[in-house]
């Protein structure tokens, strides 16, 4: 859920509660919602967000598309943890990203969201490499499950699997693109209402 604290013609700050109570730190779906509904009601093309203490600057792209700069991010050196190989990365929010058969999200993501090596839990993805610049993903969020799509999985994948440059990330939810450069994310995506 989003709850919008404070709002200005050019700029919206949010909070993020997940179903379990939690707040979530960033999402990158999240704030890119959040830019497009207060571009809807400004008129505008250009939108601040704050989330946490993070600003995340959009742009209304022509083409539909919902430019988000995430900031930095920081790729951390593979680990196994009980037989469990994943990459940790750090989006604003923290993540393990496992290279895997997406399928098998359902056990390695609770597995993965509360092992010991997470005293705050973490987001998990089970991503497989289909080429260059293109990954197949699923999604564990930390406090909610298994979800469709996530902008800050798209880009921890994206990192872990090619570090830099343009990659398409396949969501079950739908496709999310990123570019990675000098340590910097942007994320590409729509924000569709749904009825």
């Amino acid at each position: 859920m989003l709850e919008v604290l404070a709002r200005s013609e050019t700029s919206v700050a949010i909070a993020i509660w997940n179903p379990d109570g939690s707040k979530a730190e960033l999402s990158g779906n999240g704030t890119r919602i959040a830019a497009a509904w207060l571009a809807e009601q400004t008129g505008g093309s250009e939108v601040t967000v704050e989330v946490a203490g993070r600003i995340v600057h959009t742009r209304l792209r022509s083409s539909g598309d919902i430019e988000q700069e995430l900031g930095e991010v920081e790729i951390g050196v593979s680990e196994t943890v009980d037989g469990v190989t994943f990459v940790p990365v750090l989006v604003g929010n923290p993540h393990a990203v496992v290279i895997g058969d997406p399928a098998d999200i359902a056990t390695i993501g609770p597995f993965l969201e509360t092992h010991r090596r997470f005293p705050q839990r973490t987001n998990v993805q089970v991503a497989h490499i289909d080429g260059p610049g293109e990954v197949t993903a699923r999604v564990w969020e930390r406090g909610v499950g298994e979800t469709l799509s996530s902008g800050t999985s798209a880009v921890a994948v994206a990192a872990a699997t090619h570090g830099e440059g343009d990659v398409v990330v396949h969501f079950p939810g739908g496709a999310l693109r990123v570019r990675l450069d000098d340590g910097r994310a942007t994320l590409y995506g729509r924000a569709e209402r749904m009825v």
